[in-house]
């Protein structure tokens, strides 16, 4: 595992913990940067208060980098959790779901002690 730390942003090559990002999820992420034209983006996971369980995830694209962030790099991918979310997120898998029922991503995370009935919040 290699580590490099700028201005209070640590950058991670290959995590023993922290967030995972599969690679079929790694690749949708990639298709979509690449049909938004954009290669200097990434993918930000947040975990804010809200939602029937008391906290949800968030998923977007982002090209700041703050204070505290880590930023993981996954098949070229790079994921940024910030430093409050980061605790939340430690073990969690995010992966992505193409089905005839469902198609987006999905995060399994160890942290989550129970979730709504719709799975977009926990707690």
């Amino acid at each position: 595992m290699s580590t490099e730390t700028s201005q209070d942003v640590t950058i991670t090559a290959a995590p023993a913990t922290g967030i995972v990002l599969t690679d079929v999820a790694a690749a949708k992420v990639a298709a979509l940067l690449v049909q938004e034209g954009r290669d200097d983006l990434n993918l930000r996971v947040a975990v804010q208060p809200g939602g029937c369980s008391g906290l949800r995830y968030q998923l977007y694209f982002d090209d700041r980098a703050l204070d505290g962030d880590t930023i993981t790099e996954f098949g070229g991918v790079k994921v940024v959790t910030d430093k409050m979310s980061t605790p939340y997120l430690t073990g969690a898998s995010i992966d992505f779901v193409d089905t005839i029922e469902k198609q987006g991503f999905t995060i399994d995370n160890p942290n989550a002690e129970g979730s709504c009935a719709c799975g977009d919040s926990f707690n």
